[in-house]
């Protein structure tokens, strides 16, 4: 599998591979990334200053992405882990972990400091990841995300 930026192509794929994981662990919750309407267009929404999107694909099929993205209300040394979603074909082989770890070394050689991110209990493998992989819960959300849906709050030193 190969880990590339996300193309205006991909738009559609990615957006049905985020959606479907949310079903999935029954997580599409209003609130989430189910509902945004920048779900549809990431290519555009990702265009932003400080912000990248990496897709993972295999053969011209994707499997999933990540991005970093500056969120609202945010310190400005701190980005966002957003929309990292895999389907069931990639996971538990190590692609995830690559695909997020690309998406940190990004972060931190544009220079940011820490990542936050939002998730749900439902995606409590992610979870699991995301502990191994450095980040700490927080007591709370930081910045205006706008995903109310989401109720675990997570945050990495770079």
């Amino acid at each position: 599998m190969t880990i590339r930026l996300l193309e205006e192509k991909d738009n559609k794929a990615i957006a049905a591979i985020i959606r479907a994981t949310l079903l999935e662990f029954g997580a599409a919750h209003p609130g989430t990334v189910y509902y945004d309407p920048t779900t549809d267009d990431l290519f555009n929404l990702f265009k932003k200053e400080g912000s990248i999107y990496f897709v993972v694909e295999e053969e011209g099929t994707l499997f999933g992405g990540c991005g970093i993205f500056p969120s609202d209300g945010l310190p400005a040394d701190t980005c966002e882990l957003v929309k990292f979603y895999l389907n069931g074909a990639a996971r538990g082989k190590g692609v995830g972990k690559a695909l997020m770890q690309k998406s940190m070394d990004w972060a931190k050689e544009f220079g940011y400091k820490q990542i936050y991110l939002e998730t749900m209990p439902e995606l409590s493998t992610a979870i699991g990841m995301y502990v191994k992989m450095g980040y700490q819960h927080l007591p709370a959300a930081l910045g205006n995300t706008g995903h109310d849906g989401c109720t675990i709050w997570m945050l990495k030193q770079l």
